[in-house]
Protein backbone atom coordinates (compact mmCIF):
# COMPACT_ATOMS: atom_id res chain seq x y z
CA UNK A 1 0.00 0.00 0.00
CA UNK A 2 1.29 3.36 -0.94
CA UNK A 3 1.43 6.03 1.63
CA UNK A 4 -1.28 8.99 1.32
CA UNK A 5 1.15 11.37 0.00
CA UNK A 6 2.18 9.03 -3.14
CA UNK A 7 -1.11 8.24 -3.94
CA UNK A 8 -1.93 11.99 -4.24
CA UNK A 9 1.10 12.65 -6.35
CA UNK A 10 0.03 9.88 -8.68
CA UNK A 11 -3.61 11.19 -8.68
CA UNK A 12 -2.87 14.41 -9.04
CA UNK A 13 -4.07 14.90 -12.74
CA UNK A 14 -1.24 17.07 -14.43
CA UNK A 15 1.78 14.45 -12.98
CA UNK A 16 3.68 12.22 -15.24
CA UNK A 17 3.38 8.79 -13.85
CA UNK A 18 6.03 6.89 -15.65
CA UNK A 19 6.46 2.69 -15.16
CA UNK A 20 9.80 2.08 -16.27
CA UNK A 21 10.48 -1.01 -17.57
CA UNK A 22 12.51 -2.59 -15.25
CA UNK A 23 10.03 -1.96 -12.40
CA UNK A 24 7.64 -4.34 -14.69
CA UNK A 25 10.24 -6.72 -14.95
CA UNK A 26 11.10 -7.30 -11.25
CA UNK A 27 7.59 -7.57 -10.65
CA UNK A 28 7.13 -10.12 -12.94
CA UNK A 29 9.85 -11.74 -11.99
CA UNK A 30 8.39 -11.49 -8.21
CA UNK A 31 5.09 -12.65 -9.23
CA UNK A 32 6.79 -15.85 -10.44
CA UNK A 33 8.19 -16.54 -7.45
CA UNK A 34 5.69 -15.77 -5.93
CA UNK A 35 6.74 -13.08 -4.01
CA UNK A 36 4.57 -10.61 -4.64
CA UNK A 37 0.66 -9.84 -6.09
CA UNK A 38 0.14 -8.10 -9.51
CA UNK A 39 -2.21 -8.49 -12.09
CA UNK A 40 -1.70 -10.05 -14.92
CA UNK A 41 -2.31 -7.80 -17.52
CA UNK A 42 0.13 -5.36 -15.87
CA UNK A 43 0.90 -3.68 -19.59
CA UNK A 44 -2.89 -2.86 -19.48
CA UNK A 45 -3.38 -1.28 -16.28
CA UNK A 46 -0.53 1.04 -17.08
CA UNK A 47 -2.57 2.33 -20.27
CA UNK A 48 -5.54 1.82 -18.02
CA UNK A 49 -4.36 4.46 -15.61
CA UNK A 50 -2.74 6.80 -18.26
CA UNK A 51 0.64 6.16 -16.44
CA UNK A 52 3.40 6.70 -19.46
CA UNK A 53 5.59 3.35 -20.27
CA UNK A 54 9.36 4.31 -19.58
CA UNK A 55 11.40 1.90 -21.86
CA UNK A 56 15.27 1.46 -21.42
CA UNK A 57 17.32 2.79 -23.50
CA UNK A 58 21.15 2.76 -23.99
CA UNK A 59 21.53 6.08 -22.08
CA UNK A 60 19.92 4.64 -18.85
CA UNK A 61 21.56 1.62 -18.90
CA UNK A 62 25.56 3.67 -19.43
CA UNK A 63 23.90 5.61 -16.28
CA UNK A 64 22.98 3.04 -14.02
CA UNK A 65 26.67 1.32 -14.63
CA UNK A 66 28.57 4.79 -13.88
CA UNK A 67 26.82 5.30 -10.82
CA UNK A 68 28.22 4.56 -7.54
CA UNK A 69 28.10 1.85 -5.32
CA UNK A 70 25.54 3.07 -2.86
CA UNK A 71 22.99 0.27 -3.76
CA UNK A 72 24.02 -2.81 -5.74
CA UNK A 73 20.43 -3.84 -6.89
CA UNK A 74 20.39 -3.35 -10.61
CA UNK A 75 16.74 -2.70 -10.97
CA UNK A 76 17.15 0.12 -7.77
CA UNK A 77 20.46 1.16 -9.84
CA UNK A 78 18.38 1.37 -13.47
CA UNK A 79 15.48 3.55 -11.67
CA UNK A 80 18.20 5.94 -10.48
CA UNK A 81 19.94 6.50 -13.57
CA UNK A 82 16.15 6.85 -15.04
CA UNK A 83 15.42 9.03 -12.67
CA UNK A 84 18.31 11.27 -13.46
CA UNK A 85 18.22 11.31 -17.19
CA UNK A 86 14.39 11.80 -17.53
CA UNK A 87 13.96 14.45 -14.27
CA UNK A 88 11.63 11.69 -12.30
CA UNK A 89 11.25 11.62 -8.53
CA UNK A 90 11.30 7.41 -7.63
CA UNK A 91 8.52 6.08 -5.65
CA UNK A 92 10.32 3.96 -3.10
CA UNK A 93 10.45 2.87 0.39
CA UNK A 94 14.37 2.70 0.28
CA UNK A 95 15.81 5.21 1.82
CA UNK A 96 19.28 4.25 0.12
CA UNK A 97 18.29 5.82 -3.24
CA UNK A 98 18.36 9.32 -1.86
CA UNK A 99 22.31 9.03 -1.65
CA UNK A 100 22.19 9.43 -5.39
CA UNK A 101 20.40 13.10 -5.55
CA UNK A 102 17.49 12.22 -7.01
CA UNK A 103 14.07 12.71 -5.84
CA UNK A 104 12.32 10.61 -3.77
CA UNK A 105 8.93 10.34 -2.16
CA UNK A 106 8.14 7.53 0.42
CA UNK A 107 5.76 5.06 -1.03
Amino acid sequence: MLTREAREAIRTPDSLVAVSAASAWEISIKKALGKMEAPDDLDAQIVRHQFTPLAITVAHALGAGALPPHHRDPFDRMLVAQAQAEQLTIVTRDTRLALYGVPTLVA
